[in-house]
């Protein structure tokens, strides 16, 4: 499992509101049993885009918003097979990120 790397949904309890993860927790700390993640959600579901804090992001050609505030961690087992790679992304990761901890 990839920083930045975005994982179907495996859970049908909350595919449907939230269809997949972007892992954003670093390569370097191997938590076996869970990930730090945050909710990709469709842009309809996002209500008033918040700039910085929730990005438009390009999953398979499909734009989908970083819920940021959401942050969350997982079990790997909602973790599902990966669906795309945002490291091209990162930038506007780790600002969304920064914004939500530090405000800036």
């Amino acid at each position: 499992m990839s920083q930045f790397h975005v994982y179907a949904n495996t859970d049908p309890a909350s595919r449907r509101e939230v269809p997949c993860w972007l892992n954003v927790q670093s390569d370097l700390i191997g938590i076996a049993e869970s990930r730090v993640v945050v909710p990709l959600i469709a842009p309809a579901q996002a209500g008033p885009l918040l700039g910085r804090l929730m990005p438009l992001l390009s999953v398979g050609g499909k734009p989908m918003v970083m819920d940021t505030a959401q942050i969350t961690n997982v079990p790997l087992q909602m973790l599902g097979k990966q669906v795309a790679d945002l490291s091209d992304d990162r930038l506007h990761i780790i600002d969304a990120l920064d914004f939500l901890t530090h405000g800036i």
